[in-house]
């Protein structure tokens, strides 16, 4: 059976315009996010060997905080996500959620073909 988050934090989830993640050692840092069809996704604009994506992807197990102020964190566990379905909604999704002049460099490079396949899903 598959982990899902409980419908009160998909919503934190959906809210927030930053989450803050951490694997391993590596910092705690913010990143965006969008829910989609009941899943939390996260994407890496790049593919740096010091990153958070890389760090998840060798070691899936981590943490995320919503908010600043929030002293929790909760655990999770990063999955690939390897639908192509799953990927071009969370496109949709970051393209709906992120809307400022700023965001729309980075919203359209996630469509790039250098950024395509580094969505990871989240599950408790």
């Amino acid at each position: 059976m598959k982990r899902r988050f409980p419908p009160e934090t998909l919503a934190g989830f959906a809210a927030t315009k930053y989450l803050y993640i951490r694997v391993g050692d590596h910092r705690l840092i913010p990143i965006w996010v969008v829910v989609v069809s009941g899943r939390v996704i996260v994407r890496s604009w790049n593919d740096r060997a010091d990153g958070w994506y890389r760090a998840f992807r060798a070691q899936p197990r981590g943490a995320v905080r919503i908010g600043k102020d929030e002293i929790d964190e909760i655990s999770v566990r990063a999955v690939r996500v390897r639908s192509t379905r799953l990927n071009d909604a969370a496109d949709a999704a970051y393209g709906t959620k992120y809307t400022t002049k700023t965001n729309a460099k980075y919203v359209e490079g996630f469509q790039a073909p250098k950024t395509q396949g580094n969505h990871v899903g989240t599950t408790p």
